[in-house]
């Protein structure tokens, strides 16, 4: 026995809460890869990026809604259609957001803090105004309720596993795009030297608008994965925001595989802490661990090496 629990109780809870952290994991991966791209390659401080993820989650109550109302045959493939949607309406704000606000702000990173910050407000505010206060759940097809049974002691969730898979095919997509693409190629030579850039043809304007959308875009998927596991509220997005930043910034902000290893630690650290904890004490906890880390390290865990 340890303290009240015996050796095969706490195999049963640390896997539980193991694949609890991993549904954590997958919706951190989401809403970091997105900020990772705006934040790492840019330098822009996205404080309303929660808010991108909301208004994804808010277009897949819309669209399953529509489904359900007008499509019942089709319902089973609504949440495939509503994150396309959900990606689309993100990316599509955030390209717009860039053109009338961030580009005026760049190398200005407190003003593109200040201004965002100012932007979540505005939408949260219309979020609240359109969808009320309340917080709004979506309603899953039969195909993703119930959980699959691996022990006596151990059950894993249908709509868990859905959203695991659909972070790992999103990853693998942002890792193409960056390294095996020619937008990639043009995201980094930017990113690396603006001026040559643009002396050797490349349209930076473009470059910028486009990878801002992306990653307002992704976060529009994070949020429509999250509706599988919680309700959306208009500031649910808030809830995240810190964690994301702090995410990006403990992984190193140019470093796709320090974001997914950074997600990993923490979100197992936390699930497997608030069962024994409470959350707030398990957060706080966490975060200690993370800024000790980051003094002995402040770089983050991995950084990417460029010829200056």
């Amino acid at each position: 026995m340890l303290g009240d629990y015996s050796l095969g109780d706490l195999g049963a809870i640390f896997a539980m809460q193991g694949f609890a952290g991993l549904i954590l994991f997958s919706v951190y991966v989401l809403m970091a890869l997105g900020l990772a791209i705006i934040f790492g390659q840019m330098g822009v401080i996205n404080m309303a990026h929660g808010e991108f993820m909301i208004l994804g989650a808010y277009v897949t109550y819309l669209c399953t809604g529509f489904f359900q109302s007008h499509l019942p045959a089709l319902f089973a493939v609504s949440f495939f259609v509503a994150m396309a949607l959900a990606f689309a309406a993100a990316g599509l704000l955030g390209m717009l957001v860039e053109w009338a606000l961030i580009r005026h702000l760049y190398k200005r990173p407190l003003d593109t803090l200040l201004a965002t910050w100012g932007l979540s407000l505005i939408l949260q505010q219309a979020y609240r105004s359109v969808f009320g206060a309340r917080e709004v759940g979506v309603e899953l097809p039969s195909w993703l309720i119930g959980s699959v049974q691996v022990t006596e002691a151990i059950e894993i969730p249908i709509n868990g596993m859905v959203v695991m898979a659909v972070t790992m095919l999103i990853t693998l997509a942002v890792a193409l795009l960056l390294f095996a693409s020619r937008w990639g190629k043009q995201v980094r030579a930017v990113m690396q030297n603006r001026v040559m850039a643009g002396a050797v043809g490349i349209d930076t304007d473009r470059v910028d608008r486009t990878t801002f959308g992306i990653g307002c875009g992704i976060a529009g998927i994070a949020g429509s994965a999250f509706t599988m596991i919680g309700s959306t509220g208009p500031t649910s997005g808030q809830l995240y925001i810190v964690d994301t930043f702090l995410i990006v910034v403990f992984g190193g902000a140019a470093s796709l595989l320090g974001t997914l290893a950074s997600a990993f630690s923490i979100s197992q650290t936390q699930s497997t802490l608030e069962f024994f904890l409470s959350g707030s004490t398990a957060k706080v906890l966490t975060l200690l661990g993370v800024v000790a880390i980051l003094m002995l390290r402040p770089q983050g865990l991995f950084t990417l090496k460029v010829r200056r």
